[in-house]
């Protein structure tokens, strides 16, 4: 193998890399966010722990944070619970950050 072929191997391995701990990420990040909407609607144990699990699968639905944000400001709605949109997107974004750093931390 040249130089070259050995770069390109370490930068295809940290892509990789990279790209599962964005997944994991994002994962936990609405694992958060369900629990925390569960919360606000009064779940407790294995329904807020179901109500998370439903989140972190409204992911799969289209790229982005679109899909999560419509489905938890239409539950909190129906629950008698609303929030706006902006305020969904800062808690997410908050909520994004501890998730990093609970990953770096191997938690």
């Amino acid at each position: 193998m040249t130089t070259f072929d050995d770069r390109e191997e370490a930068f295809e391995k940290r892509f990789a890399l990279d790209e599962e701990l964005r997944f994991k990420a994002t994962a936990r990040c609405n694992k958060l966010l369900g629990l925390w909407v569960a919360g606000r609607m009064g779940k407790t144990g294995a329904d807020a722990e179901a109500y998370a699990r439903s989140i972190v699968l409204a992911d799969f639905h289209e790229p982005g944070d679109g899909d999560v944000i419509r489905k938890v400001h239409q539950d909190l709605g129906a629950a008698g619970q609303p929030l706006d949109e902006s305020a969904l997107r800062a808690k997410l974004g908050q909520l994004r950050a501890q998730a990093i750093e609970e990953i770096k931390a191997g938690r």
